[in-house]
């Protein structure tokens, strides 16, 4: 292998990581399905992007969706999510009698369609509003039963929008949660999550651009891994949760932190796995918001999607550096790559780091 040939192309795939900033949004919404005794309840959460798709939300095009800019098309939004959803009951197909949209604090909008109550004990709810959307989105959807606990869990695309459901008695259970179907949509999202996080990958590749060893690569990949475990567990359990609006940022701190201690030390810095592991958690955080900050989970058991999501995660992360790392060590063969190419690297990934911290912070 020459450098001449690889080395520019490696340069390459560093740059797109800046060119692609924010492309890691999975495209993941909530609803929460309730049936009542004279209605049928649905709470809808979407990203402000996500809404921005199907309404143009954002008026000066800055890239920010402000409360003055989603209640200048409020009324726009709430047609549209009446449009894109409704209730089927045998042939008839029933649009919601009442509905309410605001832009919440976590920069979601939350919507509220109420709808007649069925005559059938079992009916559907579709979502066709998903095939408007970008492709790869997901729904989370939840079923709630009148004892408050999940009927049916499943994630929805727009290959499939719509939900079976079961209208159930007061103190009486319905269908068990499509557990397996969850837990095998979850660990796919976490593999795409992953795939498409670049943010989160180009600390990865931070972290074993300088690495010397196939011993210290898995010393390095565990410690981001155990730091991702006890995160999840932490936010599983409700013992600790951080706000995208903190963990964000300090993702894109981090990935600026690794770039310029690898600039400074020069070759792989001692105690990098316990740097990787105190960053590993704060990364971690930022898995398990982008289902948090969506309300996955609030409804009814928040352990099977956490859990598998992060698997997904996981297996991805580990698929990525199988490929990664095997180029990089024949890259380190060169004398140029080493004292030339790899500092030239450092530079875009503070430089991406950067990007990302003032876009996270201050819009830009």
């Amino acid at each position: 292998m020459k450098l001449s040939l690889h080395a520019p192309r490696l340069c390459v795939m560093v740059l797109l990581f800046v060119v692609h900033a924010f492309a890691h949004d999975v495209g993941l919404s909530t609803a929460t399905i309730e049936p009542r005794d004279g209605s049928v309840n649905v709470a809808l959460t979407f990203s402000a992007k996500d809404i921005d798709q199907l309404v143009a939300l954002d008026g000066d095009s800055d890239g920010r969706i402000t409360p003055a800019e989603f209640a200048a098309q409020q009324g726009k939004v709430a047609q549209a999510l009446t449009n894109g959803c409704y209730l089927v009951c045998g042939e008839n197909r029933l649009c919601a009698k009442s509905v309410a949209c605001e832009l919440n604090q976590t920069n979601n909008v939350a919507i509220q369609l109420v709808f007649a109550n069925p005559a059938s004990n079992t009916f559907a709810i579709s979502f066709p509003v998903i095939r408007d959307l970008a492709a790869g989105h997901r729904m989370f959807v939840s079923e709630i039963g009148s004892d408050h606990k999940a009927i049916v869990e499943q994630l929805i695309s727009r290959e499939s929008p719509d939900v079976q459901l079961i209208k159930t008695d007061a103190g009486r259970g319905g269908a068990e949660p499509e557990t397996a179907h969850s837990f095998t949509s979850f660990v796919w999202l976490g593999v795409e999550h992953i795939g498409t996080g670049y943010d989160h990958l180009l600390f990865l590749f931070g972290l074993l651009l300088v690495a010397r060893s196939l011993k210290s690569s898995l010393a390095v990949i565990s410690s981001f891994t155990l730091a991702h475990s006890i995160t999840l567990a932490a936010s599983t359990l409700n013992l600790v949760a951080l706000p995208s609006s903190i963990t964000e940022p300090a993702i894109a701190a981090s990935i600026v932190y690794v770039g310029v201690e690898n600039l400074l030390r020069g070759g792989e810095p001692r105690g990098r796995c316990l740097l990787t592991f105190a960053f590993g958690l704060i990364h971690g955080f930022g898995f398990a918001s982008v289902l948090r900050d969506m309300g996955v989970g609030a409804g009814g058991s928040v352990v099977l999607p956490l859990f598998s999501f992060n698997l997904g995660v996981e297996l991805g992360q580990m698929t990525i550096a199988a490929i990664m790392l095997p180029i990089i060590w024949q890259l380190r063969t060169s004398e140029a790559f080493t004292r030339r190419l790899i500092p030239a690297c450092c530079v875009a990934i503070i430089a991406a780091g950067g990007w990302w911290f003032c876009g996270r912070v201050w819009g830009i």
